[in-house]
């Protein structure tokens, strides 16, 4: 970890301000943790019998003909029948089994997009909990991403409404007891900020139309 951190800053150095006005161990601790996520892989999988097809991948796929979806997939593997494997790499714990099906929603979303783009639904979605070393996988099939994409399409609606209407209220639950916001949230009495002023011009998360989709490019 060391030496690849020195790499890093020597060919980025503005890396180094992450720790600006930190404990002078900073720099220390977040090195010594960090190879603790390390360990947490090397305990779930063996990266010489790996070969990944991709890697900090964008994709993209238009849905609901107007919708413009994309994001960043960690790492997809192909297998020589073509099936893929879709894998995300976690640094926290892993959830209660009744909090899994949230944890999925992300990958849910790449296997839709590598759906639409490919033509291929993912045989397998892989979370790894590297703090944990533990491994959870999924296996979608074509009529759930359908349900899926009716999902994605009815939570933009509903945003769109909302940025409509001006209208975002808070859904307080005791995650709030964290939140760094409460001087903004109506909640604990505090004034939301003003309603930003729409910017003229398409959008191109918004108008899939004004915007190129290009799935499978390198970050």
């Amino acid at each position: 970890m060391a030496p690849q951190w020195d790499r890093l800053v020597t060919e980025q150095p503005d890396l180094a301000a992450i720790f600006e006005g930190a404990e002078p161990a900073g720099p220390v601790e977040f090195l010594r943790s960090a190879a603790g996520l390390l360990e947490g892989y090397f305990a779930v999988e063996d990266p010489t019998r790996l070969e990944p097809a991709e890697r900090e991948s964008l994709i993209s796929a238009v849905v609901d003909e107007e919708l413009l979806i994309r994001g960043y997939l960690d790492r997809l593997d192909v297998a020589p029948d073509g099936a893929l494997r879709v894998v995300d790499y976690k640094t926290g714990g892993a959830p209660r089994e009744a909090f899994e099906a949230r944890a999925l929603f992300q990958l849910k979303f790449y296997a839709l997009v590598l759906w639409r783009t490919r033509g291929v639904v993912p045989r397998v979605l892989r979370l790894l909990y590297l703090r944990d070393a533990e491994v959870l996988d999924y296996t979608p099939d074509a009529d759930e991403l359908v349900r899926f994409e009716r999902t994605v399409v009815a939570l933009w609606r509903a945003i769109e409404q909302a940025t409509a209407r001006q209208d975002f209220r808070p859904r307080p639950s005791r995650l709030c007891d964290w939140c760094s916001h409460q001087a903004l949230c109506p909640t604990f009495g505090g004034t939301p900020p003003p309603f930003p002023v729409a910017l003229a011009g398409a959008d191109p998360l918004r108008d899939a139309r004004s915007a190129p989709v290009t799935p499978g490019a390198d970050e």
